[in-house]
């Protein structure tokens, strides 16, 4: 055994930090009051009191962390004091009695909860029971040693779910601050989280719609894959309906808010943390269903053998209690985990879904968003009069040249792969309609759709309509380009391929999983995908109701199915599917309903994620051999070898030991990553 004297300096540190943490909860709970008050006054609308609910739940799981937080430091204290005092001076242990028996009124108290409200005997009645025992029978050293693993242990949860709520915050949290209504034919800016339903809010080019809504003025190309899945742009005008998360390309637009986001946005994250709360791995729930249902005959094995074997050797018996060091084990290796995919660029939300990418033998991706880029680009340029490419080319370049939106980045990067030179003067003027409208050296360019060209009164022939109609059934888009009112060109905009996704498709070709696309476009531009990554299944032209049917269908017929996606199309798909997965910058409720978000914005991690599953898996089954074979060991032991309390307390901690040896493995590729990133 470690000298006791070892753990002197706990004592220290322990106190040091307690009397730190009573300072600080004086002053927080004098905060708490100011700060209730002020909510109260504020919370007068809807949108305040869900704030104001938000901040409440925050301030209890705070007030929670910091209850579990001064316990742990006081079971150091007592254990620091019992070090002290089996080495030094052996009265001064009975210091540590009374904040032994606090400590041991949480186990208590959770027996009773357990035994009255649950009515089970299981893995709080064992502590109760465990603690009791060793405290009746003056083991106070065991007793404080025990507090503090239990509590170390609570800690480690609260400190996982905490880390994994602060991720999901900071994703979910990249939301508009201001926009601009209509005020008596005034523009004025407010911040969003004012905004109610019958405000005309004020829409341009380049930004994204934050509301649900109907268009009351304006014409705009609306980018709404994330909507419809489809990669094309749509044109919208008057009465029609708009929604959040799609993207104004061109144009501008009132429209009348028909639902506030702030109230939204507040609910998806309350129930998303809700569920990153609830998390217990499979394996753990296992450990503890173990635990459970062996407390029972644990507790009448002990209580039988009491009159035969005696008191210490009971207490020994109750050391090998199966399956009880899972709930240290497996929080320790989940955390290092969830370090290790945060670091990865993954945010894991749901632990259970790692566990569900063990099974997953069927992956679905969406087509638009997630096997393409958001940016299109230029694939073919027509020509209809005396210019050359390159030169429609540059004029579209020219015009776009201030612009944001993914056409015009596709425009601008196609400019620049070509090396061409933008001459853009400093007298140039643009007029953002529905199209873009440019004065440049002494040239008029008009740059957007062909209803934009007609509007402007630019004629287009019925050769030029049917090179837009089979653009269309391709599922690509067109942008003409009119220099001094004539119709000179058109630049065929595809959606661009994620370079990683071939090398992906091959990688899980390899893990024997089927792949298949889905999407709302074409039969023709999809099948024409499948092939070119080597998926052999595709659905087209899909609805969104139908991408969920799929997913049913697919697990009706015995597949462990997980969804890629990136749009609220995809929303219903993501909560069927055994595991969901989207990316970062997908739509918000995309990113709400997806269990995994790969943070970088691409398909390059979903290799590792898959490695890293099967990782955790492993890891989890060896924590569970840790906690039971000494379980198994310690019980022969009192029966046939006589072990007593210090034998069994001894081959205890070697478990626990070796199964901290195993939680510890993941940090060996976490301290790589920091290595790499330092590098």
């Amino acid at each position: 055994m470690i000298p006791a004297i070892l753990l002197i300096p706990a004592a220290v540190y322990a106190g040091v930090k307690l009397f730190g943490k009573y300072k600080e909860k004086l002053s927080e709970e004098s905060f708490e009051s100011q700060e209730s008050s002020k909510m109260d006054k504020n919370a007068n609308d809807e949108s305040q009191q869900d704030i104001s609910l938000q901040v409440r739940e925050q301030k209890i799981a705070s007030k929670y962390q910091k209850e579990i937080d001064n316990k742990f430091s006081l079971s150091l204290a007592t254990l620091g004091l019992n070090a002290f005092g089996l080495a030094v001076y052996p009265p001064l242990t009975i210091i540590s009695l009374p904040v032994l028996i606090y400590l041991c009124s949480s186990f208590i108290k959770n027996a009773y909860e357990d035994i009255v409200n649950k009515k089970k005997v299981g893995i709080s009645t064992m502590d109760a029971v465990i603690s009791i025992a060793v405290l009746s029978l003056g083991y106070w050293f065991a007793c404080s040693l025990y507090c503090s693993l239990f509590f170390f242990s609570q800690k480690v949860l609260l400190k996982t779910q905490n880390r994994s709520k602060q991720n999901l915050v900071n994703l979910l949290g990249e939301q508009p601050r201001f926009v601009w209504i209509m005020v008596e034919d005034v523009e004025v800016e407010i911040p969003f989280s004012q905004l109610k339903e019958g405000d005309l809010i004020v829409i341009g080019a380049g930004e994204m719609i934050p509301i649900d809504g109907t268009i009351t003025h304006g014409i705009a190309s609306i980018d709404q894959h994330c909507l419809t899945g489809e990669s094309i742009f749509v044109e919208k005008s008057v009465d029609d309906n708009v929604f959040a998360s799609s993207i104004v390309l061109s144009g501008k637009i009132h429209v009348k808010v028909e639902k506030t986001g702030q109230k939204t946005i507040a609910g998806q994250i309350s129930d998303v943390l809700n569920q990153t709360v609830n998390y217990k791995s499979g394996i753990e729930w296992r450990g503890e269903d173990i635990a459970d249902k062996s407390a029972l005959p644990t507790l009448l094995v002990c209580a039988m053998s009491l009159p035969l074997i005696g008191p210490n050797r009971t207490v020994a018996l109750q050391c090998g209690y199966f399956g009880y060091n899972m709930r240290i084990l497996s929080p320790l290796s989940l955390l290092n985990y969830l370090n290790l995919t945060t670091q990865k660029g993954i945010l894991v939300k749901d632990g259970s879904a790692l566990e569900s990418l063990t099974q997953v033998d069927t992956i679905i991706f969406d087509k638009t968003g997630t096997l393409t880029h958001e940016i299109p680009n230029v694939k073919t340029i027509h020509q209809f009069g005396e210019y050359s490419e390159d030169d429609l080319l540059r004029w579209a370049a020219m015009a776009e040249y201030k612009q944001k939106h993914p056409v015009a980045q596709a425009i601008l990067n196609e400019a620049e792969i070509r090396g061409l030179t933008l001459s853009v003067q400093e007298n140039s003027t643009f007029e953002i309609g529905y199209g873009i409208q440019a004065w440049t050296d002494n040239h008029l360019i008009h740059v957007g759709s062909m209803r934009y060209m007609q509007m402007e009164q630019i004629s287009v022939s019925s050769e030029i309509e049917d090179i837009e109609n089979n653009c269309y059934e391709e599922g690509y888009s067109l942008v003409y380009v009119a220099i001094d009112k004539k119709l000179s060109g058109a630049i065929e905009i595809h959606p661009t391929v994620r370079s990683e996704a071939k090398s992906i498709i091959a990688a899980l070709k390899k893990r024997q999983i089927s792949t298949y696309i889905i999407s709302g476009d074409h039969e023709k531009p999809t099948k024409r995908l499948a092939e070119r990554l080597g998926i052999n299944h595709y659905f087209s032209e899909t609805l969104p109701k139908d991408k969920a049917d799929i997913v049913v269908q697919l697990q009706k017929s015995g597949k462990k199915v997980c969804f890629i996606g990136d749009g609220i199309n995809d929303s219903i798909a993501l909560k069927k599917a055994n595991v969901s997965i989207s990316l970062n910058g997908a739509s918000t409720i995309a990113t709400d309903n997806a269990q995994i978000i790969l943070m970088d914005e691409s398909l390059s991690q979903l290799d590792y994620l898959l490695n890293l599953a099967d990782s955790m898996d492993a890891n989890m089954r060896r924590n569970l051999t840790a906690s039971i074979v000494p379980g198994i060991v310690i019980i022969g032991g009192v029966f046939f070898l006589n072990f007593g309390i210090v034998t069994a307390t001894l081959i205890y901690n070697l478990g626990l030991l070796a199964g901290l040896v195993n939680t510890s493995l993941p940090l060996k590729d976490l301290k790589n990553t920091h290595n790499k990133k330092n590098e």
